[in-house]
């Protein structure tokens, strides 16, 4: 069974219930699929069970439980697609994730994703979170962004690397090619993440009760011709942080479809490039990284435009 909870924000009012959790339930196939979750009474409102046409207001909340038999598929197929392993032990694998590969199945996606790779080459992995298309699945990364993210092959490992996500001791790095020169060296962003109000596949900086403190630290690694390499250490972890964040500086990262322009470089210039966290068996501090990817040097290099 998988159980979801959400909060609706004001800028939710009067949206029919099976049009909200579409879009907030990532794993669900279709609008179909909501509506036979309602109708079986797996959704409740407020503690109550309602119709699928039944209309939200703000300050609702929503309750999801979705049993077994709703998990679909019910049997995610390995699929021999290569990774890129650089780190592996008997507890856990660190994945070099490349760019455009969704991390695990959702809305009617349930081939070429991490996830079916992982069933191919690891004997084990952990299934936690109850959710049979997540298995070892740890933390997020969007599936237009690179770089490094962490596996789980066992439940106490998934256990202790989730607390520690949760009490921010995980150390993150990324590396983003941006639009324009970025003013100054280094910085910090304080600025709140919520709900875009217009749009409900993006969020937005926001000034009011419904968004949640956000920080980013950012640091010019080269400037040139109009373009700028950052390094950008997320301080907290909200859903698209680093790309609103830089959307809100001034310098939307190149390539973004949703906070920037997508025809700006042939992919989204953002990479995962480092993660320090403390090893769940012996608590020995890991550090992982990986190379700035060549098109991004290659963007800023003296000669290039």
């Amino acid at each position: 069974m998988a159980n979801y909870h959400f909060k609706v924000s004001p800028a939710a009012e009067n949206m029919r219930l099976d049009v909200f959790l579409a879009a907030e339930l990532t794993d669900a196939p279709s609008r179909t699929y909501v509506k036979k979750l309602i109708d079986h009474g797996h959704v409740k409102v407020n503690e109550a069970p309602v119709k699928a046409h039944h209309l939200i207001s703000g300050g609702d909340d929503i309750a999801v439980n979705i049993p077994a038999e709703f998990l679909t598929p019910a049997y995610i197929a390995p699929e021999d697609i290569p990774l890129n392993i650089v780190f592996q032990d008997s507890a856990l694998l660190a994945i070099d994730k490349p760019a455009g590969m969704l991390v695990h199945p959702a809305r009617g996606r349930y081939t070429g994703t991490l996830v079916n790779a992982l069933l191919f080459h690891a004997k084990q992995l952990s299934d936690f979170s109850g959710d049979l298309m997540r298995p070892g699945i740890v933390h997020r990364l969007d599936q237009e962004t690179s770089g490094l993210i962490l596996i789980a092959k066992d439940n106490i490992t998934h256990t202790k690397l989730a607390k520690q996500f949760k009490k921010r001791t995980v150390s993150k790095r990324y590396v983003a090619l941006v639009e324009g020169e970025v003013e100054f060296d280094e910085g910090l962003i304080e600025a709140p993440i919520g709900q875009h109000p217009k749009y409900r596949d993006k969020k937005a900086v926001r000034f009011d009760e419904d968004a949640r403190a956000s920080e980013t630290v950012y640091r010019v690694i080269r400037r040139c011709h109009g373009k700028t390499l950052v390094s950008l250490s997320p301080k907290t972890g909200r859903t698209h942080q680093l790309r609103v964040h830089m959307k809100y500086l001034g310098h939307p990262i190149l390539g973004d479809d949703k906070y920037g322009k997508r025809t700006s470089f042939p992919r989204l210039a953002l990479h995962a490039r480092a993660i320090a966290f403390n090893h769940p068996r012996d608590k020995r501090r890991i550090e992982i990284s990986t190379p700035i990817p060549a098109a991004f040097l290659a963007a800023v290099a003296v000669g290039k435009t």
